[in-house]
């Protein structure tokens, strides 16, 4: 067995590096959950997440992962048999779709290539196509963590409006919360589905839902057998910092540190520098002579990079080279990209040394790996996050 000094590097798109604040932070005593202190923090953490997601609406918050929160969406605003509208952009996207199926909504998947984000000009003519307004709700994968693809929110409520569609817009931003740009209200998003392990800079444990008030109307007149996952006796505890059932008190005490630090940061700077480190990550593939999994500038995502390898190499046998010399952690290619891509994530508690850092790694490891590649991919990198180059914002870097 190798022996490695120093931090491990997990270079994962989530679960994320946890910060030692947020670490020290759950570092508590056991708090009587039907107390006063812990009705101080109830009322605190919710504030705050409403302040994240930019909503002035209830968002409710389950001890449990994103695949919780998800399934909370569906169980909350639609019945068996109800039309869904979803886009193939991704593993994530597709999983979502087998947990609706498991619920017999009744599917329409547009397909995709999962190198974009969602076939916007497709979900225009089948929403238009509705004229008697079957699909009950449009559901999209914000950042789909397996492709490193976007999809952006208020490009599909723009469509929903110009077609004057009635469905509720439902939204995975599992991985994009706290990392990219997110406005539930002035999106006119009706249920957002996130999750503590990504931008928010948590260990799993915690799945989230914003609900708009026309998805609350809904939740009140669907007839679908629900009991953990019931918003409106969520909602009635929260009004006194309680919850209906135990909830995961020392992770609300690590969400009232995460939200913190990104507030101390400011919001709108931790967007910038996901962005900044998006562009260097892209930078250095670019310059290694490799290619992103996303084609569109539009579609790259600021959360991770998925990398393409060469015909013939395995990106999992280059993911244990990386691992067993440097000690760091990449995504592996999920479902149809499996040993096809690797994955680096630059989300959450990062900065640009750490980015370096992560880019060394792997640039040694092509190295070492033998996969055919050129040099200077750290260097192009360093240029972009030292201002010395600027990457334009039209095609995706691809060699």
């Amino acid at each position: 067995m190798t022996v490695h000094t120093g931090r491990h590097f997990l270079q994962i798109p989530g679960p994320t590096n946890v910060p030692d604040r947020v670490l020290r932070a759950m570092d508590m005593p056991t708090l009587d959950h039907r107390g006063p202190e812990f009705a101080e923090l109830g009322l605190h953490v919710i504030a705050a997440m409403q302040r994240v997601f930019r909503t002035k609406q209830p968002v409710i918050i389950y001890p449990s992962s994103g695949t919780g929160a998800w399934e909370a969406a569906i169980v909350n605003t639609l019945s068996s048999g109800d039309k869904v509208l979803m886009a193939e952009t991704g593993q994530f996207a597709t999983l979502w779709r087998g947990l609706a199926e498991k619920f017999k909504l009744d599917i329409d998947f547009v397909p995709g290539d999962w190198r974009h984000g969602a076939d916007l000009a497709e979900i225009e003519k089948r929403l238009a196509a509705d004229k008697s307004h079957a699909i009950k709700a449009v559901m999209i994968v914000h950042n789909e963590t397996s492709t490193g693809c976007v999809t952006h929110p208020q490009d599909v409520r723009k469509i929903m409006d110009r077609v004057k569609h009635p469905a509720l817009l439902m939204v995975d931003t599992v991985s994009g919360l706290g990392s990219l740009e997110y406005e539930h209200d002035a999106w006119g998003i009706d249920v957002s589905v996130a999750g503590s392990q990504k931008g928010l800079m948590l260990p799993p444990g915690l799945g989230f839902n914003a609900v708009s008030d026309k998805a609350l109307a809904a939740s009140k007149t669907n007839s679908s057998f629900r009991s953990y996952w019931d918003w409106e006796e969520i909602i009635a505890a929260n009004k006194l910092g309680s919850w209906p059932y135990t909830p995961a008190t020392n992770l609300l005490y690590a969400l009232k540190e995460g939200v913190a630090m990104l507030e101390e940061e400011g919001l709108d700077n931790v967007f910038a520098r996901h962005k900044r480190h998006g562009a260097a990550a892209r930078a250095a593939v670019k310059a290694w002579g490799l290619e992103t999994v996303s084609i569109e500038s539009h579609d790259h995502s600021p959360a991770l990079t998925a990398v393409l390898m060469p015909e013939g190499h395995d990106a999992d046998k280059f993911r244990k080279v990386v691992l067993e010399n440097f000690d760091m952690s990449l995504g592996t290619g999920l479902n149809k990209w499996k040993g096809k891509i690797f994955r680096i994530g630059h989300i959450g508690h990062f900065n640009d040394l750490m980015l370096m850092g992560t880019l060394a790694g792997v640039e040694m490891g092509l190295e070492l790996a033998k996969v055919p590649h050129r040099a200077g991919g750290v260097m192009a990198a360093m240029d972009v996050l030292t201002g010395k180059s600027v990457v334009p914002m039209t095609k995706a870097a691809v060699a």
